[in-house]
């Protein structure tokens, strides 16, 4: 699918850059003119997937972490979260609600929590090499433009 734009960060696996990424999002969607509802929705998503990777991905270490986002034909934004870390041996399980690896302080609610607020939800993972998680949404613009 062809875009109209694109950006690309990278970045270390600490908790204070899940804020920074989430802004950054929000920022980048808003060429779109999106509604309140559906930029709160686009920057929950990024957080759970930016936070898989700071506490699952990279367990023990810092590593790094890549954010692509993109303007798709049609209004569609696509954002792809990746990391180098640890990998998911089984990708349908981690995405079942309540499933975590983190301890008794996860949720296990993060593929979920992404997949209820975006139109669509990706996740491709290789064990020790890393994994990529690719949403999208559609934005409506206001006013019907």
């Amino acid at each position: 699918m062809k875009y109209d734009n694109q950006i690309t960060l990278e970045f270390p696996s600490l908790s204070r850059n899940e804020a920074f990424a989430r802004g950054v999002a929000a920022v980048y969607c808003a060429q779109l003119d999106p509604t309140l509802d559906e930029l709160g929705d686009v920057k929950t998503a990024v957080s759970e997937a930016v936070t898989n990777c700071i506490v699952h991905a990279y367990p023990d270490s810092v590593g790094t972490v890549i954010m692509r986002l993109r303007i798709l034909e049609g209004g569609i934004l696509e954002i792809m979260v990746r990391d180098r870390g640890v990998g998911i041996a089984d990708v349908e399980q981690a995405r079942a609600p309540m499933f975590t690896t983190g301890g008794a302080g996860r949720s296990g609610m993060g593929f979920t929590i992404m997949e209820s607020f975006m139109t669509h939800l990706r996740v491709v993972s290789t064990p020790g090499r890393g994994t990529t998680v690719y949403l999208r949404r559609k934005i409506v613009r206001r006013g019907g433009a």
